[in-house]
């Protein structure tokens, strides 16, 4: 027959061994046995390799995930051929470029700027908005008055020369017809983790083409478009904004990982929430990526196509395709 004292022993192991096992399957580090987890940068869509590869320089040489981040869609930004970020975005209805981007760090912090124009770099306003107000979201004039106010330089041309034809073209027959995929709505949304174990992410758009003037989606709102939980993970979000925000997509998918899931499988659960909706999703894309404390990484979308760079210490730059459900 067991002692007292043989049976108290095997309870402690036995309930150590449980706590191990709900620490694992958890996804938070194992007490005693904490392993780094690789260093991670991963972004929307094909313009997501140039802007990995600019993040990468900060993370190799040990910088931070918000400084990666930042720079890494600031990339994007400045292509002023890319037709759905930075200024050289498709115009609204109106003929306007107008910009939002938001941006997260570790601890909570997190800034976002709506409805800017001729600004060349939103990503880096909302980041003075974190660093710099006591506030998250600035808009309009006045985020475009805080931005020259804090030494960024208005840009005179009101659209770009290809971006510009293409809103005459648009006129002739003035339909709101948004593009499933490809030239309207190629947000890019990109999360990192560095080698301090610390997640940070961006996002920044011009938003849907030809979208009514004043309109704003889901990138530069936290918990829509991007949202950062140090404990758990990371997420953003890209395509169609108003079916994002409905489900408060970005925090959606860190909640799911919060309770167990797998980031792929936390960004199905997200686009089954959307594809339950009333309204009709014929012609909408919608895609989710995730990454985890460990540095595992995830995507699901709506449909098919939906593309994202990823890059770390593991994996070269390239490309993958998500899990659809479509």
């Amino acid at each position: 027959m067991a002692s007292r004292r043989t049976f108290i022993k095997w309870s402690a192991l036995s309930a150590a061994i449980l706590s191990v096992k709900r620490n694992y399957a958890s996804g938070f580090p194992i007490p005693g046995k904490d392993v780094k987890p690789p260093v991670v940068v991963i972004s929307t869509w094909n313009h997501g390799l140039a802007a990995n590869a600019e993040a990468w320089k900060i993370l190799s040489s040990g910088g931070t995930a918000l400084d990666a981040v930042e720079k890494g869609v600031m990339n994007t930004e400045a292509d002023l051929t890319n037709s759905s970020v930075g200024l050289g975005g498709t115009p609204d209805r109106d003929g306007h470029v107008t910009l939002d981007a938001c941006i997260m760090d570790e601890k909570g912090n997190c800034g976002s700027v709506c409805f800017l124009d001729h600004i060349k770099h939103p990503i880096s306003v909302a980041r003075k908005v974190m660093e710099k107000t006591p506030h998250v979201i600035l808009v309009g004039e006045g985020a475009k008055k805080f931005a020259t106010d804090n030494g960024f330089l208005v840009e005179t041309f009101d659209r770009t020369p290809s971006a510009d034809a293409a809103w005459k073209t648009w006129l002739e027959q003035s339909k709101y017809a948004p593009v499933t995929n490809y030239h309207n709505h190629d947000t890019i949304g990109m999360l990192a983790i560095d080698s301090f174990g610390n997640l940070s992410g961006a996002c920044t758009t011009s938003g849907l083409g030809y979208k009514m003037h004043g309109r704003v989606g889901d990138s530069p709102i936290i918990g829509a478009g991007l949202f950062i939980d140090n404990e758990v993970g990371a997420a953003c979000a890209t395509g169609t904004g108003e079916e994002v925000i409905r489900i408060c997509g970005s925090h959606t998918v860190v909640e799911m990982m919060r309770a167990g899931k797998t980031p792929e499988g936390a960004c199905r659960t997200a686009i089954e929430r959307i594809s339950k909706s009333p309204k009709d999703l014929k012609g909408m894309q919608i895609g989710f990526l995730a990454l985890n404390k460990k540095g595992e990484f995830g995507s699901y979308s709506l449909r098919k196509d939906f593309s994202y760079a990823v890059q770390s210490s593991e994996i070269p730059n390239g490309m993958r395709g998500s899990e659809h459900k479509w």
